[in-house]
């Protein structure tokens, strides 16, 4: 690159802190490039100085300058992992090819490290080079306690064109859920803002008035896929937004906590006699895959929503087998 260029936060980067930012759309530049660049100011996030530990949000531009050959991406050194944590990463593969890694993410695993975060998804991906130079790249993030389907670019070109389809809104994402009581209607589009918040036990998500100056749009189209009298309900959620925890307050907004959600639904999230996990799924994804075609992946439920769905009588098909082929017409 031998222009200064701006670029903007994609939804999907929500969070992320700017070195990371950095590492994944310019794999070449060091640490310690970076720091100077930031030192020196030729770095900004939204025209103001920035650091390397400063938290991004979606629409945020970021300026660029000329890095010269130092975004061109380098083979890395694979760093070691621990066997046994290496062959769990191996068993989680739903699907690869030469550009993509489909993953079944488990619950309680991290997808990227942080203060009090031992073992992440993000560090142990040198599990997953399979002889290639390149170190496998996130191109997007589940919550630590949400499970199912997670893609992990194998080139930096793969995770160069997954973003770009993450930006534009040309992944359809569909969720799985087990809420505390049934939506009325049983299906509908939620379109409410959301905002963050400084609380007592670290920031939170709320809903949020449409004039407040931090509030960000979220839609999220719903349908009820089955029921257990009132008590509880299966919902498909499609998010066409990517805001933070985003599913789980909209759920709440609608007056039907996701089953196991303590963060956001308190103790009305909770059935006795039902695992208190998180019961939110990644149940599947299609993208624009960066060879041509069209990805499909669907990953199966978890053990806790296993047990759930046949306590509740819910019966869900088996998952389709992971597929690159032609995108759909018109």
């Amino acid at each position: 690159m031998s222009a200064v260029e701006t670029r903007t936060v994609a939804e999907d980067e929500a969070e992320i802190r700017l070195d990371r930012w950095f590492r994944r759309h310019f794999p070449g530049l060091t640490h310690g490039a970076l720091a100077k660049l930031l030192r020196t100011g030729q770095i900004r996030v939204d025209g103001r100085r920035a650091e390397t530990g400063t938290r991004l949000a979606p629409g945020q531009s970021v300026r660029v300058p000329p890095l010269g050959d130092l975004d061109a991406p380098r083979p890395r050194r694979a760093l070691a992992v621990d066997p046994h944590d290496a062959k769990e990463l191996e068993r989680l593969v739903l699907y690869r090819d030469a550009s993509v890694i489909v993953l079944d993410k488990p619950f309680g695993l991290p997808v990227q490290g942080g203060p009090g975060i031992v073992k992440s998804l993000d560090a142990l991906l040198d599990a997953l080079r399979f002889g290639a130079e390149e170190r496998p790249r996130l191109v997007h993030r589940l919550d630590r306690d949400t499970t199912g389907v997670l893609l992990v670019a194998r080139t930096a070109a793969a995770a160069s064109r997954l973003a770009a389809a993450f930006r534009s809104r040309d992944a359809e994402k569909t969720y799985w859920a087990v809420t505390v009581g049934v939506p009325s209607p049983r299906e509908g589009r939620i379109d409410a803002p959301l905002a963050k918040r400084a609380g007592l036990r670290g920031e939170r998500v709320v809903l949020a008035g449409r004039d407040e100056a931090d509030a960000a749009r979220a839609i999220t189209d719903y349908r009820t896929l089955d029921a257990a009298g009132r008590r509880a309900a299966w919902l498909e959620l499609s998010p066409l937004t990517g805001r933070t925890h985003q599913l789980r307050v909209h759920c709440v907004g609608i007056g039907c906590p996701i089953l196991g959600d303590a963060k956001y639904g308190g103790a009305g999230a909770m059935l006795e006699g039902f695992p208190e996990q998180l019961h939110l799924h990644a149940r599947g994804i299609a993208i624009p895959h960066p060879e041509g075609g069209v990805l499909r992946a669907e990953a199966p439920l978890p053990p806790h929503m296993r047990a759930t769905f046949a306590a509740l009588g819910f019966a869900a098909p088996r998952p389709i087998k992971p597929a690159r082929g032609p995108a759909r017409r018109g």
